[in-house]
């Protein structure tokens, strides 16, 4: 697997090659798919519990049969697989150690209802050259621009370090932060936003120092670029697989079944709908409101531990809306398409364009199957009314698509996602937790190393089976991440130097 010649291993603990121990592990997203399998890989009989009936966390999907009388799979929505994604491509080279599962889309264009459109195709994979390129080709960025960036609030974005970037920049909000900075407004909503609300939240709900991670992880301190991979199938192609890696080893898998509560005793007990396991150790690699509820219902952490659990909060709802039409769009249009200012849509993605289900199916009907996604809802949302506005957008912007017949639709209305909220890093859970055998894992829970979505949750789950094969004299394995500091010394210098920037500190009067 190639990786940015500055990428960050963090060496895994060192000790006996197997162990003797029972590990229940709650969740069988990727965190908990990732926590298993190198729990499994060490000799731990590992029994694993999804409540859902597939794996794959929100990156599962399930068998459905369209209007038409064909099988198909529906799923939660696009993911993009980042190439610095070192830990989950680790994970997934246990079933795919060729990478052929993946396909590259050979650009991320985004498109703003004001005309504005970017790409990052054939952009320099050094810093600071990339960022440089991104703005001499950006037609939403004009030199004349240039003066009224304030240039010190910008810096920070050069150095950024986890945790010390939270310490500075999390009791903003990103809009707030964006603010300050005073880029151009095309520049704000295609470049920022566009990112912030792949969070699922707007950048006012979101801390300053989660985007300013982000763009380190995305664009500024990595060379590994913002083109990405998809999935050739649907999802369950790759979890699937991996399930029965996991059954080689030992592993159970028990897919239908919640766990319902927690027991600390000599040892743990898990209850479930119809009977209890016991434990040495317990990983909890689940939800936002699962763990909230699991917690809420067992004798497990502290008193404060538990409180702060009670406090996460879930980023607003967001909506996938799946369509079969029984035309084509335009061989022209991307795989995948990012866009700002088009009422609720955030993006569409063209699914026969990489995917070979959907490409058999729109080969057989002549049709299309195209997804759009609409993020940071309101908490009130009509459902029926976000659909309407989401396939009237997708008219707008593709307009061949407003004659097209529905064959058949499939929609996802949820709110599970975590939220990052300003001043809300100190609190967050982290792996560890009040009792030794006791881990959690997932995109929810704090790591200090610079990841993100799917990459913290495989992260997470690495690092929680490491927690606890440490504490038993075992191996782990090692995790890889992107640079864990600003990209080159210059670069960290000027930012030190001339970034910490006293208006920070100031309020801002917000416009409405």
């Amino acid at each position: 697997m190639r990786r940015d010649r500055k990428a960050v291993r963090i060496p895994g603990p060192t000790g006996h090659p197997t162990c003797d121990r029972d590990v229940v592990v709650v969740g069988g997203g990727i965190a908990g798919l990732a926590a298993a399998t190198i729990l499994a890989e060490r000799g731990a009989r590992v029994v694993l519990c999804e409540r859902e009936d597939h794996l794959g966390g929100r990156v599962g999907g399930w068998e459905t049969r369209l209007a038409d009388g064909s099988r198909a799979t529906m799923t939660r929505g696009f993911h993009a697989f980042f190439r610095q994604y070192y830990n989950l491509r680790s994970l997934l080279a246990r079933i795919d150690p060729d990478g052929s599962a993946l396909v590259g889309l050979p650009d991320y264009p985004l498109w703003h209802a004001g005309g504005h459109r970017e790409r990052f195709a054939g952009l320099p994979r050094a810093v600071p050259w990339n960022a440089a390129g991104f703005l001499l080709r950006s037609p939403a960025f004009a030199w004349s621009d240039l003066p009224a960036v304030d240039a010190r609030a910008a810096l920070p974005l050069l150095d950024v370090s986890v945790p010390r970037t939270y310490y500075e920049l999390d009791s903003l909000d990103a809009a707030t932060y964006l603010q300050r900075i005073r880029f151009p407004p095309a520049v704000h909503a295609l470049a920022f936003e566009v990112f912030s609300r792949s969070f699922f939240a707007h950048p006012s709900r979101m801390s300053a120092a989660e985007l300013a991670t982000m763009f380190h992880i995305y664009f500024l301190g990595s060379s590994e670029g913002l083109l990405f991979d998809v999935p050739i199938n649907p999802f369950p192609t790759l979890w699937n697989p991996l399930a029965r890696y996991l059954t080689t080893r030992n592993a159970t898998i028990r897919t239908g079944t919640p766990v319902l509560r927690v027991e600390r005793g000599e040892r743990f007990t898990v209850h479930l709908p119809d009977s209890a396991l016991e434990a040495d150790a317990v990983v909890l690699a689940v939800d936002v409101p699962g763990l909230r509820q699991i917690v809420a219902t067992s004798d497990i952490g502290t008193s404060q531990w538990r409180a702060d659990i009670a406090r996460l909060e879930t980023a607003p709802p967001f909506l996938v809306s799946r369509y079969w039409l029984d035309r084509p769009v335009r061989p022209d249009r991307p795989g995948f398409l990012g866009t700002s200012g088009y009422d609720l849509l955030d993006n569409i993605s063209v699914l026969n364009h990489y995917e070979h289900e959907a490409r058999a199916w729109a080969t057989r009907t002549g049709g299309v199957v195209i997804e759009l996604h609409g993020y940071a809802l309101s908490s009130d949302v009509d459902s029926l009314d976000a659909r309407a506005r989401l396939l009237n957008q997708l008219h707008t912007i593709y307009p061949e698509t407003r004659s097209a017949q529905i064959v058949d639709s499939r929609h996802e209305l949820r709110a599970d996602c975590p939220l990052f909220p300003p001043s809300g890093f100190a609190r967050r859970p982290t792996v560890r937790t009040p009792d030794p055998n006791l881990v959690l894992a997932g995109d929810l829970v704090r790591v200090d190393l610079p990841v993100a979505l799917m990459e913290r949750a495989a992260t997470t789950g690495f690092a929680a089976a490491n927690h606890l094969l440490s504490s038993w004299g075992v191996a782990g394995t090692d995790l890889w991440t992107v640079p864990t500091s600003g990209r080159g010394p210059l670069l960290r210098t000027l930012a030190r130097r001339f970034g910490r920037n006293p208006q920070l500190d100031r309020p801002v009067v917000r416009s409405v």
